[in-house]
């Protein structure tokens, strides 16, 4: 039996389980909670406009970018009250998903 068919044991509910990882499982990365101080790009996409610069004040619901992505433009409000630290793009910009848009003091 090659090491990619061994059996792994692990806990759930104090039952125990026997099973064979796949490698996808394997490679998996773990779970880190998301920083409420970034704005990430939910979706790849282009930048349409920037409506905030470094140093601005913004409250909760101000409108912070748009975001093309399949035709749709989509406005990224701010979901805390805060002080932009840095705008990462600009009009134009294409962006992955997950990439950082904008960041919080």
């Amino acid at each position: 039996m090659s090491d990619s068919e061994k059996l792994r044991k692990f806990i759930i509910d104090d039952t125990e389980y026997t099973t064979r990882y796949t490698g996808k499982y394997e490679r998996r990365t773990s779970y880190t909670p998301p920083n409420p101080k970034h704005v990430l790009a939910f979706i790849p996409g282009v930048i349409q406009e920037v409506y905030v610069t470094p140093g601005q004040k913004v409250r909760w619901g101000d409108s912070l970018l748009v975001l093309e992505a399949m035709k749709m433009k989509n406005d990224v409000t701010a979901d805390i009250d805060g002080t932009i630290k840095s705008v990462s793009v600009k009009k134009g910009d294409r962006v992955m998903k997950k990439q950082l848009l904008i960041e919080y003091e």
